[in-house]
């Protein structure tokens, strides 16, 4: 197994500092948030390279400017939450987040999984081209990532083990389920192992069974039977197939070759292959 539309925004800031005076609280939290900036790598976004960024990501612990935050609050919250370094109130867990990443050493996690000749956006790139670059990059855990897989049938369930630190893993392992006669589809589900909290979904799909059930019943006994095909699983718009899904008899077995495009995730990809084996074997 292997595991964007233009928009604008627009703050308004109306100063209030001759008004009232700030928290003690609020106000020691923006000085940690501005000495933060003061540090050579955290004057330019983090994604792009911008001067001066106002905002940040505080769950990857990142400073980014106003036109990479629209990219990022596009991935979704359960990927990089998007604050305001002088509008929101941060947390003393978020700040400590940013003091033990910060830009640098963020991108020297990220810059490791580029590929040869890949090349980051810039200030004056499009929405676009930043939108393409973090679908790329879109994981659960930018700093470790840690994935399984996890198959589920009716109440049965199977599992993976995890591969620790791995963007594209490969497990080439056996899991085993029994068909019921009552049978639904096969949920595939990629979780990112987490020691702290909860493990994160990275993705999820459904396997519809009952073309190959339909194959095994049509043609019999397959050691009878020379290597052919007996079916397909058809891409289509209600399932996740990146390709159509055939079934053939190889060596006496019935193989199905899956692709599947990941749901819930912005980018991610999972192939496997089924083998029916009868309860007699």
């Amino acid at each position: 197994m292997e595991t964007s539309s233009s928009s604008s925004d627009v703050k308004i800031i109306f100063s209030t500092d001759d008004v009232s005076e700030s928290p003690p609280v609020l106000d020691e939290k923006l000085r940690k948030l501005k000495d933060l900036l003061l540090k050579s790598d955290n004057r330019i976004c983090a994604d792009c390279g911008a001067v001066d960024p106002k905002w940040a990501s505080s769950n990857i612990g990142v400073f980014i400017c106003l036109k990479c935050s629209g990219v990022h609050r596009s991935l979704g919250t359960h990927i990089s939450k998007v604050m305001s370094v002088i509008l929101d109130e941060w947390s003393d867990e978020q700040i400590d987040s940013m003091i033990e990443v910060g830009n640098f050493y963020a991108n020297s996690i990220y810059e490791a999984f580029l590929p040869p000749g890949y090349s980051k956006p810039n200030p004056n790139s499009t929405y676009e081209e930043r939108a393409e670059f973090f679908r790329n990059l879109a994981i659960r855990d930018m700093l470790s990532s840690d994935p399984y897989v996890v198959l589920t049938l009716g109440q049965q369930r199977a599992q993976t083990t995890v591969i620790k630190s791995n963007l594209n893993p490969v497990w080439n392992e056996e899991l085993k389920l029994s068909v019921p006669e009552s049978y639904g589809a096969l949920k595939v589900q990629v979780f990112d192992h987490d020691v702290i909290s909860s493990d994160d979904i990275m993705g999820e799909a459904k396997v519809d069974l009952q073309p190959m059930i339909a194959g095994v019943m049509a043609f019999g006994d397959p050691d009878l039977l020379a290597d052919m095909p007996i079916g397909k699983w058809l891409k289509s718009t209600d399932n996740a197939l990146i390709s159509d899904s055939p079934i053939n008899i190889i060596d006496g077995k019935v193989k199905q070759e899956v692709s599947l495009k990941l749901q819930r995730v912005e980018s991610g990809e999972i192939d496997m292959e089924l083998q029916w084996i009868p309860l007699n074997q």
